[in-house]
């Protein structure tokens, strides 16, 4: 029977090097001249940090950022932006990368699945979704819908087998 995989995945590397090319557009940007303004990423964690002297400039770090990820191919939908904090004169900003679909997340995907009425079965296996059906046909309308709905968060289909 033919499956598949829905994961949510974002590739470090390419994370790296948008945060390198941000660095490097803000070191070149006149708005940033003599601002101590930068990002830096923190792989363990999975999260990247802004810092700089005030908050008008994270905004626009923020506009950086997505721009960046966004040439780089990944979805700045797996960008979750928290609060601005002031600490003393300097400005931070976390922002959290969406990796893997947690428990609730999985939930909704598999509900999303079975309200459409399709003739396919879902199994949550960690964080992964895998999807059976009897025909090819099926699991494409099945990545149809799932690309279209709005679940707020990045998907990738791999592990496709006849």
């Amino acid at each position: 029977m033919p499956s598949f995989d829905i994961v949510s995945e974002i590739e470090m590397s390419e994370v790296q090097n948008a945060v390198d090319n941000a660095n490097r557009e803000i070191s070149c940007r006149f708005d940033f001249k003599g601002v101590d303004a930068s990002f830096t990423l923190n792989q363990k964690e999975k999260e990247i940090k802004l810092g700089a002297d005030a908050d008008f400039q994270i905004r626009q770090m923020n506009d950086i950022l997505r721009d960046k990820m966004s040439k780089r191919n990944i979805d700045p939908a797996s960008l979750d932006f928290q609060e601005i904090e002031q600490s003393g004169k300097r400005f931070n900003e976390v922002v959290k990368l969406k990796s893997g679909i947690d428990q609730p997340m999985a939930k909704k995907v598999v509900k999303t699945i079975k309200d459409s009425k399709l003739k396919v079965t879902t199994q949550i296996q960690g964080e992964t979704v895998r999807v059976t059906g009897k025909k090819r046909d099926d699991l494409q309308e099945v990545i149809a819908l799932i690309r279209k709905s709005e679940l707020g968060q990045p998907f990738q289909f791999n592990n496709f087998r006849d």
